[in-house]
C-alpha cells in the first residue's frame, strides 16, 4: 500500500524520468518524489536534436519535457547536476556522487538511458570528432554544420542508422559534404534489411552524400589536434574536416550491476533484466526507457527498444506499477524519423533473419508507400512512408497476429483497416 510518507526515487532525467514523476502526481502519489538528473538541463526530449532543433527549425525551449517551474509547482524535487553512484538495496539508499548524500527510497525507478559507443580507433581525442546524445552534443553540431556549409567543408558520418542518416540530411541542408560509411552493404540494414535499406541510400545519393558501404574507419587523421581525413580498413582516405561516431549506443547499465540487479545478455541488447510490470530482480526498483530489456508477448523474446515513445509510455507505465496498479507493458515498438521531404513511421519488430516477406502497398520510387514485414503470412512490422494516419490499423495488425492475404496486404484499393478483425 503507498502512503503520504513514502519516497519515490527516479535516477535519470530523461523523458521517461520526467513523465514517471507526472503520472506519479497524476494518479494521486502524495510522497516524496525525488528526480535526479545528470545534466544541468531540465529534462528534455532527445528526437528534435537531430531533426528540428539541429535543422534550428526548432527553438530551444520546445525541446523540454514540461516548463520549468513545473516541477517546483507539482512537488518533484529536480536534482539537475548530479549523479548517483551506488545503490544500497539493505539500506534502500542511493548515494549521491558529488558529496556522498544518501537518499531513502521505498521503491526505485532507473531510467539512467544509454550513451553514444565510441570509435576504438587512433585520433578519436581530436577536436572535430563529434557524439550526438545530449543538448549540449546538438548545440554544437549545429555550430559544426553551419560552418561546414558555409565553408565548403566535409563531414564524415560514421554509420548508416537513423541517427548517421538524419545528421545527413541535417548536414547536407546546411550545405556541407557528406560521406557516410557503413560496414553493411546498404543503410539501415539492422532495422528494415536489404529490401528498403536502398532505398533510404537512393535518397540521400540522390541529395549528394557520398556512401562508402562494407568498410570501416581505422584512423581519423589530423594536425595541430584538427581533424584533416577519415582512413576505413579498405585503405581509402575521405576528407574530412569533422567526423560524427553515429555506431549505436550502449544501455547505462553500470549502476544497476553494481547493485546485483539482473542484466539481459548480450542477445537481448543488453540493459537491465525487467518483468512485464517492469520491475527488476528486485522488487522495489524499477527500470524503464532505453536501459530496461522488457519481455514482449507478441514477439515472443526480451527487447530493449531505444526510441522515444518507449521513454514516452514505459516512465508511466513503471510509475502505475511503482503504486500496485496492475499493468503489463507491451507497447507495439514504434519510432518515426524525418530526412529531406521524407516522413516515416515504423511500428513492430522485425530484424533481418525474422521475415520471410516483405509486402509493398503504393509506390516506392515516389516515396509514398507502406511496408510490410512478414512470417508466416502474419505482420511483424509496418513502416508507412509520406502516407499518414495509418499507424493504428499498421499496430492493429500486429498485435492480433492473424494470417493477412498478402495481395489484398499490397493493393491500395482493399482499406487497410477491412484486413483487420
Amino acid at each position: 500500500m503507498v502512503d503520504a510518507d513514502q519516497t519515490f526515487v527516479i535516477v535519470g532525467g530523461g523523458l521517461a524520468g520526467a513523465k514517471a514523476a507526472e503520472t506519479l502526481r497524476a494518479e494521486g502519489f502524495n510522497g516524496r518524489v525525488i528526480l535526479i538528473c545528470d545534466e544541468r538541463d531540465h529534462p528534455y526530449e532527445r528526437p528534435p536534436l537531430s531533426k528540428g532543433y539541429l535543422l534550428g527549425k526548432e527553438e530551444r525551449d520546445s525541446v523540454f519535457v514540461h516548463e520549468p517551474a513545473w516541477y517546483a509547482q507539482n512537488d518533484v524535487e529536480l536534482h539537475l547536476g548530479q549523479t548517483v553512484d551506488a545503490i544500497d538495496r539493505t539500506a534502500k539508499t542511493v548515494r549521491f556522487g558529488d558529496d556522498g548524500t544518501l537518499v531513502h527510497y521505498d521503491k526505485l525507478l532507473l531510467v539512467t538511458g544509454a550513451e553514444p559507443r565510441r570509435l576504438d580507433i587512433p585520433g578519436t581525442d581530436l577536436v572535430g570528432v563529434h557524439h550526438l546524445r545530449r543538448l549540449a552534443h546538438s548545440e554544437r553540431l549545429r555550430q559544426v554544420l553551419a560552418a561546414l556549409g558555409r565553408d565548403n567543408g566535409h563531414l564524415v558520418v560514421a554509420g548508416a542508422g537513423w541517427i548517421g542518416l538524419e545528421i545527413a540530411a541535417a548536414a547536407r541542408e546546411y550545405g556541407a559534404e557528406v560521406t557516410v560509411v557503413e560496414p553493411e552493404q546498404t543503410a539501415l540494414h539492422g532495422v528494415l534489411g536489404p529490401e528498403l535499406g536502398e532505398v533510404f541510400a537512393e535518397l540521400h545519393r540522390e541529395h549528394g552524400v557520398r556512401f562508402h558501404f562494407g568498410a570501416r574507419l581505422t584512423e581519423i587523421i589530423g594536425h595541430d589536434g584538427m581533424v584533416l581525413a577519415a582512413r576505413t580498413d579498405d585503405g581509402e582516405e575521405h576528407p574530412a574536416h569533422d567526423v560524427l561516431a553515429a555506431i549505436g549506443a550502449a544501455p547505462r547499465t553500470g549502476l544497476a550491476e553494481a547493485a546485483g540487479l539482473e542484466l539481459a545478455d548480450r542477445a537481448h541488447g543488453g540493459g537491465i533484466a525487467v518483468d512485464e510490470q517492469l520491475r527488476t530482480s528486485d522488487p522495489d526498483i524499477h527500470a524503464a526507457g532505453d536501459v530496461a530489456a522488457f519481455p514482449h508477448p507478441l514477439f515472443g523474446t526480451r527487447l530493449r527498444v531505444e526510441h522515444w515513445a518507449n521513454a514516452l509510455n514505459g516512465g508511466p507505465a513503471a510509475a502505475r506499477a511503482m503504486l500496485g496498479r496492475a499493468t503489463a507493458y507491451d507497447r507495439v515498438p514504434y519510432f518515426f524519423s524525418d530526412q529531406y521531404d521524407v516522413g516515416l513511421e515504423y511500428s513492430g519488430w522485425a530484424p533481418p533473419g525474422t521475415y520471410d516477406q516483405v509486402v509493398i502497398r503504393g509506390n516506392v520510387s515516389k516515396r509514398e508507400f507502406i511496408a510490410f514485414w512478414m512470417k508466416e503470412g502474419r505482420v511483424l512490422a509496418g513502416m508507412n512512408v509520406n502516407v499518414w494516419d495509418v499507424t493504428e490499423p499498421v499496430q492493429q495488425l500486429i498485435r492480433t497476429g492473424i494470417r493477412v492475404d498478402s495481395e489484398a496486404l499490397a493493393d491500395p484499393h482493399v482499406p487497410l483497416d477491412s484486413l483487420v478483425p
